[in-house]
């Protein structure tokens, strides 16, 4: 099976185009979990599909390290959008892709013949408590600076879907921030039955964010598009900043705007690091 390595901010996925590969039969789950693991696999934070749509131009599925899959992720997202256009699926420069969170519309810039960054349209944000999912009432109403009770410790937290579960959390040091204990905790903390993404965010500028990420099923991450733009999110609905913000990550800068339509965009690059091959029978997937 072919493969092909790439990154948005240090967020890396290993992807693999379902157009010309036969997937039948291929233990999907397993199948990350084996190439994710950066000691004997390939290495990456999960697998990203590209698949045919009988309803967009494309479909995308992806799997996380552990096995799980998500509905979307945007960085990854990005990144397939620069290897459709690049590897001649498509000669669009705007098309719809198909995931479990509904249809994405990423946009293209290219120059020279290459993608040089990609703006992704990523939805409106759900805020419902019940869409996140968090359990609680009113299962209708928002999550806006609520507090968690984690292990004794108390949190406050504010809760976004972008098609996937977001907790984000505003500090005052995002180096110093606890993400690799206290993010997990929240992570598979019982108001989530889903689990959920954890952003740890300090407010800089009313259009300045800095953000760390404990990513669902991966654990710390470079950087995390959804995360992103639910922190962006966040940030404006407890007033700590404008709808239009730089977000600072680990991995690299994006840039996420919360339009007047109820729409989150979301700019930033992609990277293709390396393409190869993996024996699926010594992998035993």
């Amino acid at each position: 099976m072919r493969f092909t390595k790439m990154q948005g901010l240090g967020n890396d996925y290993i992807y693999i185009n379902g157009h010309e590969e036969r997937l039948e039969g291929v233990d999907l789950p397993q199948l990350a979990r084996v190439l994710s693991d950066r000691q004997f696999g390939i290495g990456g934070d999960g697998i990203i599909l590209i698949l045919p749509s009988g309803q967009a131009d494309f479909a995308m599925r992806m799997f996380n390290a552990d096995g799980s899959e998500g509905k979307m992720c945007g960085n990854g997202m990005r990144c397939l959008a620069k290897y459709v256009y690049e590897h001649g699926l498509t000669a669009k420069t705007e098309f719809v892709v198909e995931t479990g969170a509904g249809p994405i519309r990423p946009e293209l810039t290219v120059e020279g013949g290459r993608v040089v960054s990609v703006t992704v349209d990523m939805g409106r944000p759900r805020l419902a408590r019940r869409d996140i999912p968090m359990l609680g009432t009113p299962e209708d109403a928002p999550v806006i600076d609520e507090p968690l009770q984690v292990d004794g410790e108390v949190v406050h937290v504010t809760c976004v879907s972008m098609g996937n579960p977001h907790c984000v959390l505003f500090v005052e040091d995002v180096q110093a921030a606890p993400v690799r204990t206290l993010g997990p905790r929240i992570e598979h903390h019982e108001a989530f039955p889903a689990r959920v993404n954890v952003e740890f965010v300090r407010v800089v500028a009313p259009d300045l964010l800095e953000m760390r990420v404990w990513e669902r099923g991966s654990g710390e991450t470079l950087a995390c598009g959804t995360g992103a733009s639910a922190s962006v999110v966040a940030a404006a609905l407890n007033g700590l900043a404008g709808r239009s913000c730089t977000v600072k990550l680990l991995g690299g800068d994006l840039h996420v705007e919360w339009r007047e339509d109820d729409h989150v965009f979301k700019t930033g690059p992609a990277v293709e690091v390396f393409s190869g091959e993996v024996d699926l029978k010594a992998l035993s997937v």
